[in-house]
């Protein structure tokens, strides 16, 4: 794990994702006595510590299924102790957490999904394929399958499967057969061996190819270690019904196949449900959100320069209207 200088240099240099829109967007929610935020994907605890900073009435859940983030997001908000509840669970797992703490609705979801600055830059996880490690990459280290699991035990078909759909990765079939064939020798168990593998198989294109080429298979990795996709369809819904009517959700997704999930369930909430042929709509048929956001928003030109990881964020914005019940 880092030491004492590598948490400092975390927290120093991991600025939150478009922190100034988040604020904007579900500041309304949160001015009330009592408002209640759900930060679902705490991580170092940026975004939740600016929120407990402008709105001193604000209790604050925050959730991560990482403990070793959930500490350091202990340390970072000490100051607040008495306004944060922080919950070692996975964000699809909401309602279960606010009932448990007595609460039935909150006025602000915040979901910052993908992997974390700090996932990312722990050399001994995993995650990324610039470092020399073990294939982990579970968010959750104390339960579930690794990536070198995965990698070791699922077959050709499944593999090139996995690096198709969750890597959108055109050379998935040969990656997929050239892991099979080298595993016959010996297991794959470090980061380094499968990115390897991988550029030799994947060619480099000049002026076509962009980063390294075990850039895609490893988030497909990554994503069928933690089933992110799936506790992200669970999680939407989830979050609708934990919020009060007027609260306010915020999501920041980092590819297509997340952004896809939450722009399909905002839409559906926010339609009506009433068949074409009713003459009037019903109230069961009203939509149950607002879209406070049009479309998709990207991070402005200056955030990415002054913040790399913004640069493929895409942040959706709704709020709840009436009551689904």
């Amino acid at each position: 794990m880092a030491n004492s200088q590598q948490e400092k240099q975390i927290h120093e240099l991991h600025a939150p994702v478009t922190l100034d829109r988040c604020l904007e967007l579900l500041g309304p929610a949160l001015e009330s006595d009592g408002a209640v935020l759900v930060d679902g994907t705490l991580g170092l605890g940026g975004h939740s510590e600016a929120f407990l900073e402008r709105f001193p009435k604000l209790t604050l859940i925050g959730i991560d299924r990482d403990t070793n983030a959930l500490r350091l997001a202990g340390e970072r908000l000490a100051r607040f102790a008495d306004r944060i509840h922080l919950v070692h669970a996975v964000y699809d797992e909401i309602l279960d957490v606010i009932h448990e703490l007595g609460i039935q609705h909150v006025q602000g979801i915040l979901l910052d999904l993908g992997v974390s600055s700090m996932q990312l830059d722990e050399a001994d996880r995993g995650f990324a394929y610039s470092y020399e490690a073990p294939l982990d990459m579970r968010m959750d280290a104390t339960r579930g399958q690794t990536a070198a699991d995965v990698v070791n035990k699922y077959d050709e078909r499944d593999l090139a499967r996995i690096f198709k759909e969750y890597g959108e990765e055109r050379y998935a079939k040969p990656v997929a057969r050239a892991i099979v064939e080298a595993r016959k020798a010996a297991p794959l168990t470090t980061s380094s061996q499968l990115s390897g593998l991988i550029a030799k198989v994947i060619p480099f294109i000049p002026g076509k190819s962009h980063g390294h080429p075990a850039k895609r298979v490893f988030q497909a990795l990554r994503i069928e270690v933690n089933g992110e996709l799936e506790v992200l369809t669970d999680t939407i819904p989830a979050a609708i019904e934990a919020l009060a009517v007027g609260g306010r959700i915020v999501v920041l997704a980092y590819h297509s196949l997340e952004d896809r999930i939450v722009k399909q369930a905002f839409a559906a909430a926010s339609t009506s449900s009433a068949p074409i042929e009713l003459p009037i709509e019903l109230p069961e048929h009203a939509p149950v959100l607002k879209l406070i956001v049009k479309g998709a928003e990207q991070a402005t030109e200056r955030e990415i320069e002054e913040n790399p990881r913004a640069a493929s964020v895409r942040l959706r914005a709704a709020q709840k209207i009436r009551s689904a019940a």
